[in-house]
This record gives structure tokens, sequence and C-alpha cells, in this order.
């Protein structure tokens, strides 16, 4: 077995003395994106192809030195970045960023797992197709990353997870060894589909190197309305009526509350926010048409007609320029980042059925208010898919380093049970990583864990990818 010197000369050997990093500042690579934890590495390594992550793989297992897989390390449950120990290694993908092949006739585009979302979807635009995953990190996160957190975003209501948008993997397993599942096909039963296996499994069973993606054609146009609505069961109302109008062409549903939104004007006052101070609720959603703009402004017309009639919507206004439209999103997409500069904050990444949200969120912004006076809740999420960010800042004036330490857990506790209670998900798009991971057996049938654990054991019997996160070795 390998010292951890020696390693590291294998390690050079194989890509090179300048893409492995032992000293200066590694906080890219070692400080989560939230800013809550600093690991320390034995090294960053920094691979260009799935040739030298397979080798660097096979080095590292055989020194039995643990991997940490990263992309954009844009994760928000700690999950991507290594623990205090510093005798993991980083395998920092960012290097392979290459976009392999746009199949236009089988509408999938093969890329990298290092490339950024944001070139995939620029890629595909200059091309004439839309990829649909859209996220507020895309210009940092990577495809590998999104695929090994499952995530979610803004469009989910029409195209689903990361999960439904990939056709194939190519995965290095935990013995270097390489999988090449990049078959792009729509239909395969030729066994189980180990590509679902490594789809959010947080890098805990081997490393997404490639990966083959869905494209569609470019919407002929894209419409977007911003409405205020009178509650948060206006809200569920005006999604149901916008299936009956829009039908497939429903690609976006986000509910933000109000003092969500003022945390946009606070700290973003150049933004123009509409109807926030009126009403306690506002939807932003998106209409999708393959047909003409025209024929999209109709439906949107006769949908807001019909919700102002039916009394859930107060006020609308629909985007008359690709530069309104972004306005109103960029509206949604400044949420989390007001919430940062507002100051450290509880995160509460949940689902539950949509039909159930309005009295969950009721029912928790009673008994949260109760136990923790003065405490602001921050309510916003992808409403067309049952993801609710359920978030708490810390009351005005409020010690926020002490309040995080000591509200936390009991206000985790709190807000968990009642999840667990309207059978909903303590984890809808962001994983489990370290900072779930104590938690999940509270939430989690015994027998779904131990399915879990025996998948673990089975493809990484050393427990050296990722260890410490989504379950405990």
């Amino acid at each position: 077995m390998s010292t951890p010197t020696e390693l590291l000369t294998q390690l050079r050997h194989i890509v090179g003395a300048s893409n492995v990093l032992t000293e200066g500042d590694l906080s890219a690579w070692e400080l989560d994106w939230r800013g809550r934890e600093r690991g320390r590495a034995l090294a960053v390594v920094r691979p260009a192809s799935t040739t030298e992550v397979a080798a660097v793989v096979k080095a590292c297992a055989a020194a039995r030195v643990a991997m940490v897989p990263q992309g954009g390390n844009t994760g928000m449950v700690v999950g991507s970045t290594p623990d205090a120990s510093g005798t993991q290694v980083v395998l920092s993908l960012t290097r392979m960023n290459k976009v392999r092949q746009l199949d236009a006739g089988n509408l999938t585009i093969t890329v990298d797992a290092g490339c950024v979302l944001q070139n995939l979807q620029d890629e595909c635009e200059k091309a004439g197709f839309l990829f649909p995953l859209s996220l507020a990190s895309e210009g940092s996160c990577t495809i590998g990353g999104n695929l090994g957190t499952n995530a979610g975003g803004t469009q989910v209501v029409r195209y689903g997870n990361t999960r439904e948008l990939c056709l194939g993997l190519e995965v290095v397993t935990a013995q270097g060894e390489i999988w090449d599942g990049l078959l792009g096909l729509r239909k395969d039963n030729t066994g189980y589909d180990l590509r679902h296996l490594f789809i959010g499994s947080e890098g805990t069973l081997g490393v997404i190197t490639g990966a083959t993606m869905k494209v569609y054609p470019l919407p002929k146009a894209q419409l977007t309305a911003f409405a205020a609505v009178p509650s948060m069961e206006a809200a569920v109302q005006l999604l149901g009526l916008a299936h009956e109008h829009l039908s497939a062409g429903l690609t976006g549903f986000e509910v933000m509350g109000q003092f969500a939104l003022s945390l946009v004007v606070k700290h973003f006052p150049q933004q123009r926010v509409p109807f926030w101070q009126e009403s306690p609720w506002c939807v932003v959603l998106e209409n999708s048409d393959n047909e003409s703009e025209t024929h999209a402004r109709a439906q949107f017309e006769r949908l807001l007609e019909a919700a102002m009639e039916a009394g859930c919507v107060t006020d609308a206004v629909v985007a008359e320029s690709m530069a309104q439209a972004k306005a109103l999103w960029h509206i949604r997409e400044s949420i989390p980042l007001a919430q940062a500069q507002e100051g450290l904050n509880i995160k509460h990444d949940i689902s539950i059925n949509v039909s159930r949200i309005p009295a969950f969120v009721a029912e928790t912004n009673a008994l949260l208010m109760e136990k923790f006076p003065g405490a602001r809740l921050v309510t916003y999420g992808h409403l067309g898919d049952g993801n609710l960010h359920y978030n708490v800042q810390a009351p005005e004036g409020e010690d926020q380093q002490r309040f995080l330490a000591e509200e936390e857990p009991p206000m985790n506790a709190m807000v968990y049970e009642v999840v667990d209670r309207y059978r909903g998900s303590i984890s809808a798009e962001h994983g489990i990583g370290s900072l779930k991971v104590d938690k999940l057996p509270d939430h989690k049938s015994p027998v779904a864990l131990g399915l879990m654990r025996s998948i673990k054991h089975a493809l990484d019997p050393h427990n050296l990818m990722n260890p410490g996160r989504m379950i405990r070795g």
C-alpha cells in the first residue's frame, strides 16, 4: 500500500504536476458553497480525461485513500468538499468540459461531466435546440454535479429532474474500471438500469465522467407572466388552471412569499418587483409554445382571465419582450442571493404533494412562530412540482451565529416532523451530503436504508467514494 507521499508522486505522473494541488489557497475546492464548513484535502487532483480519472481512482483505491468527486462545488448540503482530516483527495472534473457530440437526429447531446450547465444550454441553443435544465447556479455548476445530485430547477413541471433528461452515463467505478453506458437509447431492457443507480448518488458509488442528455426543439415562443395571488390555496388553484389551459406548454411555475420578495427589493433595489407590497404571494409562470407567440399570448390571456374570474389572481403582468421576461425570472432567481446578503439562514428543501402544500405551510408557519418568535420565514420555490424552499432567517437584530447554532437543530426537527406527517421528503433536490446524513435515518424506512447500504457495500466495499455523505458506510 502506497504512503501519501508515494501516492502524490503517482498522481503527478498521471495528470501532471501542475494538476495536483497541495499548497496555496485551496478554498475554491475545500470550502462549501454556503460557507458553512471548510475541509482540508490531501490534494486536489484535476484529470483531463476519463482515462486519467480511472488511473487516479485505481491509484487512490490501491492506497486506500478516500476520494471526493467535485464539479462546480455549488452544492447546498456540504456534499462535495473534503472533511477536515487532510487525508482525502478531491477529484475535480472541471478540466473535463467538452461537448463530445450533438446528435440532432436522436435529439441528444453527449458531454464531459465537467461541462458547465450554461455552456451546455448555449451549445444547444446555437444548434436550434433547448436543454431545459435551469438553475440559479447554472453559470458555474456542472452537468456531472447536476446528475450526482439529481438537480431539479425551474422547469421540472414540464421536463422532470436531471434524471429524466439523461439517456446514458459514462462512469468510473470505485475500482477504477470504466463503464461506457453512453448509448443514447430510449428503450433498453437488458438488465438493471445502472444509470439510475449513479444518478443522485452524490459521488458515493463512482465518478460520473460523461453523459448523454435529451434535447428538445426550441419553442417558437416563450412567454412569462408574473401574478399576484391572495393565498397559497389560490396559487395551487392557479396551477390547476394553468395545467388546464396550457397543458404541456406550462414549463415553469414558481411561488414567492412576500418576505422573500422584500429581501430582493432590499438588497437589489435596481430590480423592479411587481405587486409585492400588496400581495402575500406572487407567482411567476412560463408558457412555451410550439406554434407562435400570438397563440401563446392568447393562451395566457385566457388563463389569466379565468384566474381573475375565479378570484385566484388579483393582478398580473405578461412580459412584452425577452428582456422583460428575463427581468421577471431574475426576481425569482435573486431570492437565494438576497437571503445570503441578509445573513445566515436555516434552509429546508422539502417536497409535499402539491394539493397539501397550503395546509403544510399554514400549520408549520404557526408552529415556528409560536416556538421561535421573530423568526422570518423565506418561503418560495417550485410549486409546480411540489418543492418548497422553506427557509428561516434569524430575527431582526439577532446574533446570527448564535441563532444558527442553537435554533437550527430544534427547528429542523420541528419542520421535518411535519414533513413526515404530510408524507413528504426532507430533501427534494439538494441531496443529503454530510449536512443531513445523520438525519436521514429518522426519515427513511429501515428497509430503504438497508437496501442503500447493500448497494453501497457492493459497489464501494472499502467506502472510499465520498465517505460520510448520503449514508454512513
